[in-house]
């Protein structure tokens, strides 16, 4: 070694300033938990010692190298690895409990095989800002994946552009062009983004080309390729109508449209987003390693609802049954004390100067030695005080048996000691426990009923403190009573006192507590009998003697550092040296310095104290172990144990350490010690290993590892079983049979040294300590209780213990078991260094889907990129695949040191998994193997061919025997005494009642303040319309017949626009107005629709007539080819000659245009006599007529609502109050108090206005209440909606306002669809609104099935009305157009006068209208009858109630739209059911939407919360998708608030989502692709 020459020795180092000393050893400890690599640290150290350092600074570089390559971390049983791979591993980035080289060798190999079948997985796209980790990010250039204004995105945009330009030339070649599958924008479809391979795109579009829901064809779909909304505002815009189509003039700068490249779909295939998700198809494809079998289907629900059945070729165990095996005798010593505090009382007063404890500075340096003297009489001092001097005379705070706490600080060892002791000797119950303010040890307090607390004043100083100085009360802790022990406190004892010490029995001496996998705390109770016995056993397998010194580095208060440290010293008058975790951070070597400065004869310490002994051993040559005869390894059950002691023994072996020394032991907080290996003969041969086969130990067979050396465990034993003892093997779950010799099970102890029960729950306590064996015939073996230890492993030949694991860290999938910590190991051996902070892993497993799931959780390094971790990540995922053949099911990586810690700075695992499972772990990096580890769904459905006549089997199940259909009062059998009927138009109509009732009000606007701003009588509304007819003849010199386009806001002039149109025998089509705050989302709507509809003219008021030409406008549409635009502010007074009369009823009265949710715009045409029958079933249904007042709060441009707001009052003479929904966002109170102040008994509103309400007034109720506002009024309360009733919503609304007189009751919802308007509407008489509860997997299958209220996997379905007078609905299967039965989901057909007559389109296709409007049932129905089909799934049930005719009311319950249904494994499903799955999941979730892309499920989900949570939303939306509806996710996407769009109805626009997300324009927040 050049270099070893310069480096100063030992005392040279001793003679540097003290600062630098401090910082060396902070280098020491970077290095020992892996924060730097060896060269780094080399690189620092030489730094910091060059200005101390004798010699020249230059020696060859070639000794430099040289020097790189050596490894201080030892070789241990392995030369072969190549050098790289030491240096790497030199920095011991890695929980050194579990590295083994064999192991780290195993995995690479397991790698290698993988990479050569390497697939790439799709990294996940995150947003830049979210998880910034250093300030160095903010000055590094964006990288592509967060696409901000790379050049990359400015050549797309120009070719977009172009793209765009040549599209937009006329759109009706455009929208014709997408109809026959044309691609648009080829000359963008070149210019990829990434570089990515340009096939995927194409090949993907073929495939969705054809995922399309076939037979239902439908009206053209014109999908919008726009952004959804500013994705800086975070706050969702007011709900507009997207642009239905992706001709869009003028992208803004920034925005990054990457290139479109229309689908025959008209879909935009993004190509970043889609090369992802094609990986992720790739990825996917591959074979799953559980073949179909165990795939099995349970015939009546075709469910799986258990785990797959086991392997057949599982290996068993052969062996024949164990027998118990027996530790020695435990020896009769006659000078054994009776009991333990005997022990102290004869050493305090016989030898009161020998030293008892020695505690250490920071530093590790000797600072207090107790004597035994000091501590007995300090002892007694004290039990003298807790049993007399707390409390009065007649009223002791304390009785002997009471429990008390004992709070103690890990580096105080003396105040504890005594302590503990003086708790003995008053015969109270002491209690350690760890650092104050845990939850799960208030509960621990609580259960032992302490009420008492012990600590030294300088604990007591540093616990938080309330305002006025009293101790703050932790979460969960029960009052407690402090009590400071330091001995200035403690009142000297009067002569004559003297502490009770019978012999020792059964009676309580102390409680250890200990954490359950589950993460709550226990206390194990331990009797006098059983502490003394122990440290008897302990004493005699360890061979302790008077007068050795033992170092102690383990947790005092605890395990075997309280059971050697504390009790077997003071039986045997040693003296222990205690060296507390604060100073091994700091001087990683202090445990060795004392051993090899007192001569100690024995050290306890667990694998990571040997590990960080070798890391700086280095700066100690002179040290020697030689007086060691025993190095007791307390954690030497770990499997993992057995490289850290090898590699030990080979580094410290020259410094006079003996191999036979090592003895590993296995413990447990029931069983206290199991098992520990004697010190052995020096020269005698060690015992062996066993080297087991992982699969093997995955069935719980002990197995010789033969054929794959990647997955072998080697084991080391820890010894025989305990003096005086019996060990058996029993299976570890169910009853506690005895295992096979060849068998891995729990391993049980008898003996009087074990813990006597869990503290106050005696359930658990009888299936842990008081467990008998039984054979394979289930009956007892013996009649000696054994007490489970919570150690799972096997008695090996010559009775020697192995440990393969924990019971804790059990983790069982599918039928095998795996072990938490070879999962960690194997993580670990994946080269962690650049990734994981601190070798930091935790592993446990999750319920989800009938089965446990594998989740491993990492620390990131703070400096890891991306990149690596990702690799990192994707790597770990090969090496548990391979090695244990088990999938992972999530991998979540969390910053640096932001996992909860156990008080000794481990891992707290039960609470990272709570945070986990409540999405509260704010992971910086998730990968989801959902794909690979479910191999227990259901087999997909395969559809039943043809379906006859209602009678026959329907899949396999007889439909019902009645047709499923239902309708409303025949309207022939209807009397009307009404002068209405004579006239056949609206027109009429009105000019009648202008004459009749000339000053009767019709119509009243109001404002957000509640006034009225504009009225209309009869007359006055006749007069309007004749001046706008007359305009339109003069100024537009239209013709009968031409389309004009109205565009207005929500108002009268909107209505005496409608009726001008009629006047002038124009047929008017009313739009939406453009959102002057969002012209380029919301124009292009208003554009298609004059282009589609061949508008002659557009009707507006001049505010808008300036926005349509304004520049702004110009940026999102052509302006300069608008028709004509003619306002009607200022109307010429003139009348008409004479009013437009048509010629027949059957001619058009106006067009109906609405984008459906599905993003098509559809216009349909509505008749004269359609009008008028739509206005009489209104009319009739809701018993309107001139003396009544209606509240309308909607939007009035299409289907119901606008004909409820322009229609109705005209034809039934009632006054109709309009309030425009807008005015709503300034005043919520507007709709209520309006209908309080004018006592209306109907109103009708929308979904949103409605969700406005509920929670904008959720705490506005009491001050509702002052202002006098009173709902008992309302008889009808009518939501106007075109899908499934939204029952949470309308429940939340009623309760919330019942109690300002709301009757439930009053609250119901219409259904319509765009063939027909108006079919169910619940008016003011007629049964109320039915609910029922169907369940879910029935629904998927179109099957019906009722089921009880809170039954699993049900759904709340209400009715939507009741059906109109003259309306017939029937429920016909969507492919065969056959009627169905009761029992079975199906298209609602409806039949009735009112039914529009066609779509409007440019290009008249018969087939489609003749599909829609005219269809016939393809069986069963003589008459014949023409249905138009609405395109919604729904069903008919008979009730129990009465209708209006006198016999059973038949509801109908809308299910969803058809076009929005998902094929998923050949079943159906409704978005909103997974997306209410979904909502539930989280608090931060705002809004969800679901779509397919390729037979992938995407999960769009809004994160309102922080963007730290972003993450926590993957695994949780995952699991209640998989649990609740048995899919599996393929991405899920996590956005702004406000990015899902939202019509003006309130319904989610998903298809613009889908294609906004395919086209990279969401912006999201994480892109996580599912593996």
């Amino acid at each position: 070694m050049a270099e070893r020459g310069r480096e100063p020795s030992p005392a040279a180092v001793a003679a540097l300033p003290p600062e630098v000393r401090a910082q060396l050893a902070e280098l020491e400890l970077e290095l020992s938990e892996g924060d730097i690599t060896q060269k780094g640290y080399e690189k620092k150290r030489s730094k910091l010692l060059s200005p101390y350092s004798p010699q020249t600074q230059e020696t060859d570089s070639a000794g430099q190298k040289e020097h790189r390559n050596q490894t201080p971390a030892p070789a241990a049983t392995q030369t072969s690895a190549p050098s790289k791979y030491h240096r790497s591993r030199s920095g011991g980035a890695r929980d050194e409990r579990y590295r083994s080289d064999i192991h780290t060798e195993a995995v690479q190999a397991a790698l290698a095989k993988h990479k050569e079948q390497k697939m790439a997985l799709p990294m996940p796209t995150k947003r830049r800002s979210t998880f910034v980790q250093s300030p160095a990010d903010a000055c590094t250039p964006p990288d592509t994946s967060s696409a901000s204004e790379d050049e990359g995105s400015l050549r797309r945009q120009a070719a977009l552009s172009a793209a765009l330009q040549q599209s937009l030339q006329n759109a009706e070649s455009w929208i014709n062009r997408s109809i026959q599958g044309s691609s648009t924008s080829s000359s963008a479809s070149s210019t990829l983004s990434h570089g990515e391979v340009k096939g995927t795109s194409g090949s993907l579009a073929d495939v969705f080309a054809n995922t399309r829901i076939e037979n239902f064809s439908a009206p053209p779909d014109v999908t919008t390729t726009t952004s959804s909304s500013s994705s800086s505002s975070s706050v969702r815009p007011a709900n507009i109508d997207l642009p239905p189509s992706g001709i869009v003039k003028g992208m803004h700068k920034g925005s990054n449209r990457s290139s479109l490249m229309d689908t025959a779909d008209g879909v935009p295939v993004n190509s970043r987003v889609s090369t992802k998700i094609q990986q992720l198809l790739n990825t996917l494809k591959r074979p799953k390693r559980p073949p179909l079998k165990e795939f099995f289907v349970d015939d009546s629900e075709e469910i799986v609802e258990g785990i797959p059945q086991p392997d057949p070729n599982q290996p068993k165990p052969e062996g024949r049954q164990m027998t118990p095996v027996k530790g020695e005798p435990l020896g009769v010593i006659c000078n054994w004390p009776p009991a333990l505090e005997s022990a102290l009382q004869r050493w305090g007063s016989t030898q009161a100067k020998c030293p008892c404890l020695t505690a250490l500075d920071v530093t590790g340096k000797p600072v207090y030695t107790l004597t035994y003297g000091k501590l007995w009489s300090r002892s007694l001092k004290l039990a003298y005080t807790l049993l007399n001097k707390l409390g009065t005379k007649n009223e002791p705070v304390l009785k002997p048996g009471d429990r008390v706490a004992l709070v103690y600080p890990n580096n105080d060892p003396v105040m504890f000691m005594v302590a503990f002791y003086g708790c003995l000797l008053a015969e109270v119950i002491p209690v350690p426990i760890e650092d104050a303010g845990g939850q799960q040890i208030g509960f621990l307090l609580g259960s032992c009923g302490i009420a008492l607390a012990l600590t030294s004043e300088v604990c007591l100083k540093g616990l938080p403190k309330t305002q006025n100085g009293e101790i703050v009360q932790f979460k969960g802790w029960p009052r407690l009573k402090w009590v400071v022990t330091d001995s200035k406190y403690l009142s000297k004892p009067p002569k004559d006192w003297q502490p009770h010490i019978s012999p020792a029995g059964t009676e309580p001496a102390y409680i250890e507590y200990k954490t359950s996998k589950e993460g709550s705390v226990m206390g194990v109770t331990v009797s006098r009998l059983a502490m003394l016995s122990h440290c008897q056993a302990l004493s005699q397998a360890c061979n302790y003697s008077e007068g050795e010194t033992v170092v102690n580095v383990l947790d005092f208060k605890k395990d075997a550092g309280l059971w050697h440290g504390m009790f077997a010293n003071v039986m045997n008058k040693m003296h222990t040296i205690s060296v507390p975790y604060s100073v091994m951070k700091t001087c990683p070597l202090s445990w060795v310095q004392r051993v090899h400065a007192h001569k100690a004869k024995v050290a306890l310490v667990k694998c990571r104290d040997l590990h960080w002994a070798m890391m700086a051993h280095r700066d100690q040559r002179d040290v020697s172990l030689s007086s060691l005869r025993m190095l007791i390894v307390t954690d030497g059950a770990n499997p993992w144990s057995v490289s850290s002691c090898d590699a030990f023994l080979s580094l410290f072996q020259s410094h006079g350490l003996k191999p036979e020394a090592i003895c590993p032991c296995a413990t447990s907080a029931e069983a206290m010690t199991v098992a520990i290996r004697r010190p052995g003969v020096p020269g005698a041969p060690l015992p062996g290993r066993a080297i087991l086969s992982m699969n093997g130990l995955s069935y719980g067979v002990i197995r010789v590892n033969t054929e794959d050396k990647n997955s072998a465990l080697t084991v080391q034993d820890v010894g025989h079983v305990m003096p005086g003892g019996m060990m058996c093997i029993v299976k570890p779950d169910g009853p506690p049979q005895l295992c096979k010799t060849d068998e891995i099970g729990e391993i049980c102890v008898s003996s009087r040294t074990g813990g006597m029960m869990y503290f106050g729950l005696a359930g658990v306590t009888k299936n842990t300590f008081e467990v008998i064996p039984v054979n394979s015939a289930g009956s007892p073996v013996g009649d000696v209780p054994f007490i489970r230890s919570g150690l799972l492993g096997f008695v090996g030949p010559g009775s020697l213990v192995f440990v393969v694991g924990k019971m804790d860290g059990l983790l069982m999938v599918s039928g095998r078991r795996h072990n938490a910590d070879d999962i960690v190991a194997t993580g670990l051996a994946v080269e962690s260094i650049k990734t994981v902070y601190r070798g930091r892993i935790a592993v446990f497993s999750v319920s989800v889907f009938y089965d446990e799931r594998i989740v491993v959780v990492a620390e990131q390094r703070p400096d890891a990129s991306e990149e690596d971790s990702f690799q990192w990540m994707s790597r770990v995922l090969q090496a548990i695949d391979s090695i244990h053949q088990v999938g992972v099911y999530c991998l979540a990586l969390v910053p640096a040191n932001t996992l909860p810690k156990t008080p000794l700075g481990g891992i707290h695992i039960s609470q990272t998994k709570q945070l986990f499972l409540e999405g509260s772990l704010h992971p910086c990096n998730i990968l989801m193997c959902p794909h690979t580890c479910v191999t227990n769904l259901p087999k997909p459905r395969q559809k039943q061919p043809g379906v006859g006549p209602a009678s026959v089997m329907v899949g396999n199940l007889v439909a019902g025997k009645r047709i499923a259909q239902a309708a409303g009062r025949d309207l022939g059998q209807i009397e009307e005494n009404d002068l209405v009927r004579k006239h056949q138009f609206l027109a009429e109509i009105l000019q009648w009642r202008a004459q009749a009732t000339p000053d009767h009000i019709l119509f009243m606007l109001l404002n957000a303040k509640g006034t009225t701003v504009c009225t209309a009588s009869c007359l006055q509304l006749h007069k309007r319309a004749e001046r706008i007819a007359s305009v339109l003849g003069d100024k537009g010199h239209l013709n009968a017949g031409d389309n004009v386009v109205l565009l207005y806001p929500p108002g009268i002039e909107l209505i005496a626009a409608f009726y001008g149109c009629l006047y002038a025998g124009c047929i008017p089509v009313t739009v939406r107005p453009p959102h002057a705050q969002n012209l380029t989302a919301t124009l292009p709507t208003v554009r298609m629709i004059v282009d589609v509809s061949k508008a002659a003219c557009i009707l507006t008021t001049q505010t808008l007539m300036r926005l349509l030409r304004s520049r702004e406008a110009a940026a999102a549409v052509d302006v300069k080819t608008w028709p004509a635009i003619i306002d009607t502010d200022d109307l010429p007074r003139k009348r008409l000659p004479q009013l437009y009369k048509p010629p027949t009823p059957e001619m058009l009265a106006y067009l109906d245009f609405s984008v459906s949710t599905t993003g098509m715009l559809t216009g349909v045409k509505m008749s004269h006599s359609a009008v008028n029958a739509l206005c009489r079933a209104i009319k009739l249904q809701c018993e309107l007529y001139s003396s009544r007042q209606i509240a309308i709060c909607l939007d009035p441009y299409c289907g119901l609502g606008f004909a409820l707001w322009c229609l109705c009052s005209v034809y039934s003479g009632h006054q109709s109050i309009l309030i425009p929904p807008m005015e709503l966002e300034n005043n919520l109170f507007l709709w209520l108090t309006t209908v309080n102040q004018y006592k209306i008994r109907d109103t009708f509103c929308s979904y949103s206005v409605m969700e406005l309400c509920t929670k904008g007034l959720g705490n506005q109720v009491e001050v509702l209440k002052t202002r006098g506002i009173n709902l008992s009024c309302i008889r009808t309360c009518v939501v106007v909606a075109e899908e499934r009733p939204r029952i949470a919503l309308q429940q939340s609304f009623s309760k919330l306002f019942k109690d300002i007189g709301l009757s439930p009751r009053a609250v119901s919802t219409t259904f319509g669809s765009r063939v027909n308007v108006a079919i169910c509407l619940q008016g003011t008489s007629g049964p109320d609104p039915t609910t029922v509860y169907v369940d879910l997997k029935s629904l998927r299958h179109d099957r019906v099935r009722l089921v009880e209220r809170g039954a699993p996997q049900s759904l709340l379905l209400s009715e939507s009305g009741k059906i109109l007078p003259g309306v017939k609905v029937v429920i016909v299967n969507p492919e065969t157009k056959g009627p169905v039965g009761d029992s079975h989901l199906g298209e609602i057909w409806v039949n009735s006068p009112h039914t529009a007559s066609g779509y409007y389109t440019i290009y008249d296709s018969e087939t489609l209208q003749a599909d829609h409007f005219n269809t016939r049932l393809s069986f069963g129905d003589a008459a014949q009858t023409l249905w138009a089909r609405t395109g919604y799934l729904g069903f008919v049930r008979r009730t129990e109630l009465t209708a209006a005719t006198g016999e059973r009311h038949d509801a109908l319950y809308v299910v969803g739209a058809l076009d929005e249904t998902l094929e998923l494994r050949g079943l159906r499903y409704h978005p909103i059911d997974i997306e209410t799955s979904v909502s539930r999941v989280h608090r931060s979730i705002a809004e969800c939407a679901v779509f397919t892309w390729t037979n992938l499920l995407v999960v769009v989900v809004e994160l309102c919360g922080s963007e730290q949570e972003a993450l926590d939303l993957v695994p949780l939306v995952t699991n209640v998708v998989l649990e609740e509806h048995y899919l599996i996710v393929g991405v899920v996407v996590v956005v702004d608030p406000g990015v899902i769009p939202i019509n003006s109805r309130g319904e989610k626009q998903r298809m613009h989502l889908r294609d906004s997300f395919l086209a990279d324009q969401l912006d999201p927040i994480y892109v996580a692709y599912n593996m």
